[in-house]
């Protein structure tokens, strides 16, 4: 037997393009998803309250942009996705499911078409198991570039449009799940009205080395300051944005997760093609065994990922997989999986964190309205 130890393998944590601009701006910075990523600046209460009432500029540029292009795409990527790819317009987005056989999600992402193909926006710490997959399941004739040399930056806030059309002019026009080429200095620009907070707000995706002259610009708007990941999660948890491999995991289908829009189209239900499609729709016209529900919780101790939905008799029949204090509300919530005996709107339920029982109560989602710009709505 060897007198020394086996070396701890520890993962190198890749750094995001901004990473010296963050720090020098006083990020807090953490793992997440592989990368260093700034979890607050000047603290996570007063960050969330500011994408609120003004505009806040988050780095996500660990997410995955991907570009797809080639002959039969849409349909091919219809074989792996449930959502209607071939009725998106140029320049529409659309929220999806990469979908596992048994009917579980593998990721959700958003896609958008461009001219030439589709433009893929897949979650960071699953991006590389997305490629893959895609690979695999996608036909040879379709190509595959992981745009690793773009940056993504989100502007977020009802604020956002104001801020933003300053500094490029034009985007005022985009309205929710749209998207456009801009140009800025002479610097191309992908930006979508879209976001993960429940507020109005763009995302945009950027050359790598032009990112922090453009963070430069946005953040020199009084309306915008730079928000890290701690106030990303509570913003998104207001807006019932589920978060992959928390909320969302290969044992979930879009039903049990309530994301009963992600297979709404009438097409794709007939043809019943997509992964899962069997469990999914009988799931859909059903109801499935669990149901992902929000939950406040009485006083003002948060209950976290991991706590236990109990029933009378003390057992475990459910589990919370995102919880926290939100701001907004000045109350504790949840998103938990439960039994449909437990899910309808007003009952209470039991939860066990550490040994410790709290109490709560199933309500509607989103804890916090959506504001985001939709088409047709009054200006």
């Amino acid at each position: 037997m060897s007198d020394t130890a086996e070396p701890e393998i520890v993962e190198e944590l890749a750094l995001l393009p901004l990473d010296a601009w963050h720090r020098a701006r006083g990020g807090r910075m953490v793992p997440f998803a592989g990368y260093e990523m700034p979890v607050q600046y000047e603290g996570i209460m007063a960050e969330h309250q500011w994408v609120r009432e003004s505009a806040g500029l988050f780095d996500v540029s660990h997410m995955g942009q991907l570009f797809l292009s080639g002959p039969g795409l849409d349909a091919a990527l219809e074989a792996l996705i449930p959502a209607d790819v071939a009725g998106v317009k140029v320049n529409g987005q659309k929220y999806s499911l990469l979908l596992a056989e048994n009917g579980g999600i593998l990721d959700d992402l958003m896609f958008t078409r461009w001219d030439d193909g589709l433009y893929m926006v897949v979650n960071g710490a699953c991006k590389w198991d997305d490629i893959a997959h895609l690979r695999e399941h996608l036909p040879d004739e379709i190509d595959i570039n992981h745009m690793d040399e773009h940056a993504l930056l989100a502007l977020q806030g009802p604020k956002a449009v104001d801020a933003l059309s300053r500094v490029v002019p034009g985007v005022e026009a985009l309205v929710f799940m749209t998207g456009g080429r801009f140009d800025w200095d002479g610097t191309g620009l992908w930006i979508s009205r879209s976001g993960y907070t429940g507020e109005d707000g763009f995302e945009i995706s950027v050359e790598a080395d032009k990112a922090a002259a453009l963070a430069d610009a946005l953040t020199a708007q009084d309306e915008v300051k730079p928000i890290g990941l701690g106030a990303r999660d509570s913003l998104r948890l207001e807006a019932d944005l589920p978060l992959y491999g928390h909320d969302l995991d290969t044992e979930t289908t879009p039903i049990m997760a309530a994301l009963n829009f992600a297979v709404a189209s009438k097409r794709r239900r007939e043809e019943a093609n997509f992964p899962g499609a069997e469990r999914i729709l009988l799931e859909r016209e059903q109801g499935p065994i669990q149901r992902r529900v929000g939950l406040i919780v009485d006083g003002r101790q948060p209950v976290r990922e991991g706590a236990l939905v109990l029933d009378g008799e003390g057992n475990e029949v459910g589990r919370v997989t995102s919880g926290g204090f939100a701001p907004t509300v000045q109350k504790p919530i949840a998103m938990a999986y439960v039994p449909v005996s437990l899910a309808e709107i007003g009952t209470r339920v039991t939860l066990s964190q550490r040994g410790k029982i709290h109490h709560g109560e199933v309500v509607a989602m989103p804890f916090v309205p959506h504001r985001y710009v939709r088409a047709g709505a009054a200006k």
